[in-house]
């Protein structure tokens, strides 16, 4: 599976991001560990972001809007970092 592929799987649900990543263990490809990663952050935020009432729901909106922005990046082949805290996840969890 290509690095593009990985990529867009993983933006289907966390069991795709779970696929993803553990596809991209064996054998890894930049492109994809870049998405799994923002993914990673975009999954965490979210679920955070959930837990507070009201404000929290409308900036939950704002993240749904990030993984369309990352799943279109996805698509069309280039790294497109996730605004305010793409560079976060990259650095947080590059171990990925």
């Amino acid at each position: 599976m290509d690095g593009k592929t990985k990529a867009i799987v993983a933006h289907i649900t966390i069991i795709g991001w779970i696929i993803a990543l553990v596809i991209n263990s064996s054998e890894k490809d930049e492109f994809a560990s870049y998405y799994i990663r923002q993914l990673l952050g975009l999954y965490l935020l979210g679920l955070v972001l959930s837990f507070i009432p009201i404000i929290g729901w409308i900036i939950s909106i704002l993240v749904f809007v990030f993984w369309i922005l990352s799943l279109v990046g996805a698509i069309q082949g280039e790294m497109k970092e996730t605004p305010w805290v793409g560079k976060y996840f990259q650095e947080w969890f590059k171990s990925l």
